[in-house]
């Protein structure tokens, strides 16, 4: 009996985003200043698996929640149920959470978000591919700040393209990134979108996204840059930004130092230059609007002591002991190693970046046994 293989390609396709990282500028950027995100490598990946005879869409989204189905024929009027509790949320008749009503929902109105597209021939009636399974991954921790809705909506859009055969600009994506995401903060976030869409690092100041220049051996992807996870907070971004509001909306020169701040982080970095003390002076601004909690002002005083720096990198927290993602660095390895022994529960990479944005993954060849 002939061992020999043949293979073939997967009738599985798949999309991927990265997440992201803010340099500079969180908060500051909803008062008009310029803010620096950068993608990194760690990525959400959307796949559909076609599943004929079920008339609709089951979806398996890791680590989200359970499996759940769409049939086609409620697609309609799904897109318009959430359009019509986004319009209550406008008004204040209903908080943004209540918005979606499974976190697959998202993924499923940025689908819808694309029926106006030509379908390929062959789709079925209503505009859409063959029925079957939208699944999802993700190597990067949910709830902490890296973009992880944005990631799912860019992928989900890329994927789409495909099977609908119509394929649009980065631009036409980052819009509709934003226009999807709406649904889960409120109002679609500039810094997620350029950084899921576009890749590398990019200015962002209201809606312009300006794309910054890095070279392959540039420090933001060579050891000394890290992101740590000092757990999830328990307060989300929109109660954040509303605290932060109250007590300091009106501060004008308080933000115009954000910007600088911000405008002097990215100097830095086009230079490859040493940030330490910029990032140390962005930590002590993000402190003084009172999103710091105090385990992370810890730890970045502990990153100090080691000859480092570190910086809240999000919306960070009010209330509760866990900030988020923070940003480090520190030139010693080692001595990054053996800090992060003293917090052994908590996740810890170096940063690496992404320079693609959402993209097509090329489907794995299916191996075969010879004819």
């Amino acid at each position: 009996m002939s061992t020999s293989v043949t293979t073939k390609r997967s009738n599985v396709s798949a999309a991927r985003a990265p997440g992201k990282l803010i340099l500079s500028g969180e908060h500051a950027v909803v008062y008009g200043a310029p803010a620096l995100a950068v993608a990194v490598q760690h990525f959400t990946e959307v796949t559909f698996t076609p599943l004929h005879k079920t008339g609709g869409l089951f979806t398996a989204f890791e680590s989200l929640s359970p499996s759940a189905f769409y049939p086609f024929e409620a697609l309609k009027s799904f897109k318009e149920g959430l359009d019509a509790r986004f319009d209550q949320f406008m008004r204040g008749e209903m908080p943004v959470q209540k918005v979606l009503q499974r976190p697959d929902d998202l993924a499923i109105y940025t689908l819808t978000s694309l029926l106006p597209m030509i379908p390929l021939p062959g789709a079925s009636s209503r505009g859409l591919p063959v029925p079957g399974q939208l699944s999802s991954k993700s190597d990067m921790p949910l709830g902490a700040g890296m973009g992880s809705s944005a990631a799912v909506v860019a992928a989900t859009i890329v994927l789409y393209e495909h099977l609908l055969g119509q394929e649009q600009t980065t631009q036409q994506r980052f819009e509709k990134v934003r226009f999807c995401e709406r649904l889960q903060h409120g109002k679609g976030s500039a810094i997620d979108a350029s950084a899921v869409v576009f890749g590398g690092l990019n200015r962002v100041q209201g809606d312009s996204v300006t794309p910054l220049a890095l070279s392959a051996d540039h420090s933001l992807n060579t050891d000394g840059w890290y992101w740590v996870q000092l757990g999830t907070p328990v307060s989300k971004t929109g109660e954040c930004v509303q605290k932060v509001r109250e007590a300091h909306g009106q501060d004008q020169a308080l933000w115009q130092e954000f910007e600088a701040v911000t405008d002097a982080f990215a100097e830095v970095i086009a230079v490859d230059d040493d940030p330490r003390e910029v990032m140390k002076t962005n930590q002590a601004l993000l402190e003084k609007i009172g999103v710091v909690p105090q385990p992370a002002s810890r730890f970045a005083a502990a990153v100090e002591a080691l000859g480092g720096a570190a910086k809240v990198s999000g919306a960070g927290a009010v209330r509760g002991e866990a900030a988020g993602v923070v940003l480090v660095r520190l030139d010693d390895p080692e001595a990054m190693a053996t800090l992060m022994e003293s917090y052994p529960e908590r996740r810890w990479e170096p940063l690496r970046v992404s320079m693609d944005g959402a993209h097509l993954v090329e489907p794995a060849p299916v191996a075969l046994p010879a004819q």
